[in-house]
């Protein structure tokens, strides 16, 4: 077990949240569910109370917290994207289902948590030795809301 794992609140979809996000990546699991012994604020005896995950090697936790809280930008959840095809997938299935995109790789899911879909190559682009090339990559990332690789690239070389 780590001895840090971030525990996201959810009114009464932990469950449902942590199955879809282990559904997403690679070496992912749903590891415990753990039900209430009693009636609590939230929820009755019986109910899914906290859903122990591992989502990509990094544990996590659910929590049933009867009233659905609000996540912001502040905290989010960046993907390290090897390649284009991993960037779509990710993009597409954390957006889906009530999802909303923002700008520069950001989105946020249907359950309001804040993600990074960002492509391995990014810190190279944008922090690379050439100072020109990082501008014009910055610039035309400012443009996009899924980040495309390709383009990203080309403005990097200077094409």
């Amino acid at each position: 077990m780590s001895k840090i794992a971030p525990c996201l609140w959810f009114a009464d979809e932990a469950e449902e949240a942590a199955k879809f996000y282990v559904s997403l990546l690679p070496d992912s699991r749903i590891d415990k569910v753990q039900k209430s012994p009693s009636d609590y604020p939230g929820g009755k005896a019986g109910n899914v109370l906290v859903v122990q995950f591992t989502l990509a090697g990094q544990e996590y936790m659910a929590l049933n917290g009867g009233t659905r809280g609000d996540y912001t930008h502040a905290i989010s959840f960046k993907i390290d994207c090897a390649d284009q095809a991993e960037v779509d997938r990710l993009w597409e299935g954390l957006s889906a289902g009530g999802g909303e995109t923002g700008q520069c790789g950001w989105l946020k899911d249907r359950y309001g948590v804040s993600w990074q879909i960002t492509p391995s190559i990014m810190p190279g682009l944008l922090g690379g030795p050439d100072l020109a090339a990082s501008q014009r990559t910055m610039a035309a990332m400012m443009q996009m809301t899924k980040l495309d690789i390709a383009t990203l690239q080309k403005a990097y070389d200077g094409n």
